[in-house]
């Protein structure tokens, strides 16, 4: 990834976070409260059309590092 790449997203991140204010405060209070290995993520989409897709994932220790690098 080159440097004006990294540059976009960073742009990009800081429209979504504008856009979305709860989201990142949600992100961290879950990082600081719960975030940890063993811990289960649980995400749920719900279409225009009212279609709901679920999914969930358990923690492993990468991916606790993985979310705290992003977040930080």
């Amino acid at each position: 990834m080159n440097i004006g790449m990294l540059m976009q997203l960073k742009t990009e991140l800081e429209g979504f976070q504008s856009r979305h204010p709860k989201f990142p405060l949600f992100l961290k209070a879950a990082c600081d409260r719960g975030v940890t290995e063993g811990a289960v993520i649980e995400i749920s989409v719900k279409t225009p059309d009212g279609q709901v897709l679920d999914s969930n994932l358990k923690l492993t220790a990468e991916d606790v590092d993985l979310i705290r690098k992003l977040l930080s």
